[in-house]
C-alpha cells in the first residue's frame, strides 16, 4: 500500500508507484471521485474527448443540423 503525507500547505505528493501505473506525467490532470463518505477514488483524466468517438457504434439515423438547431431553439424557448 502506498501512502502520502499532507504538507503544511495541505498538499500531497502522489507516490511514484501510483503515478506510474496510469502513466501520469507533469501537467496531467487527475480527478478525485467521492465513492463513499470519506472515501475517494483517484482517476487519471488524461484521455482526450475524441477517444470516445465510435464508442456506441454508428448512429442508427442521422439528424440534420437544421433539425438540431430548431430543437435547441424550441427547448430554450420553453425553458424561459
Amino acid at each position: 500500500m502506498s501512502t502520502a503525507t499532507l504538507s503544511s500547505k495541505r498538499q500531497i505528493t502522489i507516490p511514484v508507484d501510483v503515478r506510474s501505473d496510469p502513466k501520469l506525467g507533469a501537467g496531467d490532470r487527475v480527478e478525485f471521485v467521492l465513492i463513499a463518505p470519506g472515501r475517494y477514488e483517484f482517476v487519471a483524466a488524461t484521455s482526450d474527448v475524441t477517444a470516445l468517438k465510435g464508442m456506441f457504434g454508428p448512429p442508427k439515423k442521422t439528424v440534420p443540423i437544421d433539425s438540431m438547431s430548431a430543437a435547441i431553439a424550441k427547448g430554450g424557448a420553453v425553458a424561459r
